[in-house]
Order: structure tokens, then C-alpha cells, then sequence
């Protein structure tokens, strides 16, 4: 016999109870093959003596950061913060104001910035992450989060991120499961806020990473980032970072763009119940609209894929009601 899980019962709320509508885990949620899936494979999942049940060891759930927990329109946050450190250490560098990629970004010209390519930006990047502790640099991570501001929507970066994901991480270790980011952003550049914004702490953050240096300095022992790439978590590297640092093969992942394919298609790989999952960005008015042709978060074969395999694929504009925690009443 059974025994009906607690998210059992959501799935029955969002099927049309009303009686038990008040434990809807996923508010934010539009009622439609999305949401049902995601409650179908909850329910499947946690129902012991079930088929399909997967055991708490191996309830490993796997999310991509840009484009699938926060924004990343127009430009990475990461990459938004770099071009802000620049600005700010301009006057210890004045060779800067004729050297590129640097002159561009002192000059506000995007265009030409980008014109470079990942060569201008990994340049940034170096420039700009490297030469200092990590306690330093988490330090100069938190001071910008608290205060930067997006371009469009004038809020800090940390409160576009989104409502609904939120629910089904919150809904996801209710059950049991743990919850890792997977992401091609730097792992450094993640660590110092991921435990505050989506409660996932420091050592489940999969992520990009420089070298770093041990080194005593005044008797006390610190790490001090080097610019040198040590890992690369994107694309396939993705399935390398999670069997490095998690151990285990996720039954779920979720992503948004052609970065994150590998990642899902390792996830479906395995044996057992698996959950793929791709956020769709469809919404300009609320958000951003963009998929194929887009330069940041390009979506074209891992929807192709996606469709093929009957992964879930979530239409924002269609599935959320709401997209950033501000926006519920």
C-alpha cells in the first residue's frame, strides 16, 4: 500500500480541489503542463513503495544560475559587476584610458566592448577578480550587490530573481532534496550571496573558477585568486564540474540556454525517474523576450532537444503568474 506524500496532496490542489488549495507549494505557478509535471514528479519521487520513488541520497537537484534563478538581460551580472570594478580601480591604472578593452568600458562604449568578443571580456575579468584574498573579493562582491542597480528595472541585482524557482527549490528540499547551482559564472562571484538569496549555500555552488594561491601573510594563512583559469562550468564542462564537486548524477536539472544542454542531457541519463527542465524567456513585457538569435542566453539546440525528448519547457510569459518576489501583492 501507498503511503501518499505530502506533495501528493499538492498535486491534488493543483488539479482543482479548492479544499485544499491553501497548500499549493508553487503560488506563483499558472495551472498548466509545467506546474503538473513538476508536481508529478515530486509526488512520484517521494512516494514510498512507488515505481518511481528515488531515495533521499539521491535526490540531487541541479539549477543553472543566469536565465533560470535571476535575470541576465542585458548583460551577465557578473560581467555587469566587472565593468563596475573597472570604473572603480580606473585611477590606479591610467594606462587604462588608452589600453582595450579597458578604454571602451571607461568610455561607455558597449558596442566596441563586445566587438572584442570573450577575449575583451576574460581580460575584464582577470583585471578585475584577481590579486586579492577571496575574503577580499567576497568583501567587494557583497559591497556591490548592496549597492548596484539593473539599468532597467533601478532594483539591486538580488531582487531580480525569480519568484516562481524559488518556490520550487523551497518546495523541492521540503521533500528532501538537495539543491546545488551548476553555473558558468564564477564561483567566487556567487558564494557570497547564493545562501542569503536562494538559501543554497557556499559548498553547493558548482561554478567557474580562477586559480587560487596559498599564501601566509602576517602569520595568517589566506588564499589569494591568481589570473589564471582553472575551470571552465559551462557547456560540457557542466557534467564534469558536478561529478567533481557533487558525486552524484542529478534526477533533476534545470537551464535555460544552449550552456546547459550537456548538463540536462547528463541528468537524463541516468536510470530511474529524471526531471528535465528548460525557463523559456518569452516575457518582454515583465522581463525580457529572447531565444535563438540572443548574444546572452542563447536557446536554439537545447530547445530543439528539448522538444524532441518532451522535457519540460517553461513559457514564462504563460506559466508565471508573477516573476520577481516584488511583484506579488
Amino acid at each position: 500500500m501507498f503511503r501518499r506524500s505530502l506533495f501528493g496532496l499538492a498535486l491534488l490542489a493543483a488539479t482543482g480541489s479548492s479544499a485544499l488549495a491553501q497548500v499549493d507549494p508553487l503560488p506563483s505557478w499558472n495551472d498548466g503542463a509545467a506546474k503538473r509535471s513538476i508536481l508529478d514528479f515530486v509526488m512520484r519521487a517521494t512516494t514510498a513503495g512507488g515505481a518511481d520513488f528515488v531515495p533521499v541520497l539521491e535526490r540531487i537537484a541541479v539549477f543553472d544560475n543566469d536565465g533560470t534563478l535571476w535575470s541576465e538581460q542585458p548583460i551577465y551580472f557578473q560581467f555587469a559587476f566587472a565593468i563596475d570594478r573597472v570604473k572603480a580601480l580606473a585611477s590606479q591604472h591610467p594606462e587604462w584610458k588608452e589600453r582595450e578593452p579597458f578604454k571602451s568600458v571607461l568610455a561607455g562604449d558597449m558596442a566596441a566592448l563586445f566587438a572584442g568578443g570573450e577575449k575583451a571580456m576574460l581580460e575584464i575579468i582577470m583585471a578585475t577578480h584577481t590579486g586579492m584574498t577571496v575574503e577580499e573579493f567576497a568583501k567587494t562582491v557583497e559591497d556591490w550587490v548592496a549597492t548596484a542597480r539593473h539599468p532597467r528595472f533601478n532594483r539591486p541585482y538580488t531582487e531580480l530573481v525569480y519568484q516562481p524557482m524559488l518556490e520550487l527549490i523551497g518546495l523541492l528540499r521540503a521533500n528532501q532534496f538537495k539543491t546545488f547551482i551548476v553555473s558558468g559564472g564564477g564561483i567566487e562571484f556567487m558564494r557570497p550571496w547564493t545562501e542569503k538569496v536562494y538559501g543554497i549555500p557556499p559548498e553547493q555552488v558548482v561554478g567557474s573558477s580562477g586559480v587560487v594561491k596559498y599564501e601566509l601573510r602576517d602569520g595568517k594563512s589566506v588564499l589569494v585568486k591568481e589570473p589564471k583559469v582553472e575551470f571552465i562550468d559551462d557547456g560540457p564542462g557542466k557534467p564534469v564540474g558536478i561529478n567533481r564537486f557533487i558525486g552524484r548524477r542529478p534526477v533533476l536539472a534545470f537551464g535555460n540556454s544552449d550552456g546547459d544542454l550537456q548538463m540536462l542531457q547528463y541528468a537524463a541519463g541516468g536510470a530511474g525517474l529524471r526531471f528535465m527542465g528548460l525557463v523559456h524567456h518569452t516575457d518582454a513585457e515583465r522581463e525580457f523576450a529572447y531565444d535563438r538569435q540572443s548574444r546572452v542566453g542563447k536557446l536554439d539546440k537545447a530547445w530543439d532537444e528539448a522538444l524532441q525528448r518532451k522535457w519540460t519547457v517553461v513559457d514564462m510569459k504563460a506559466d508565471w503568474k508573477v516573476i520577481y518576489p516584488f511583484e506579488r501583492k
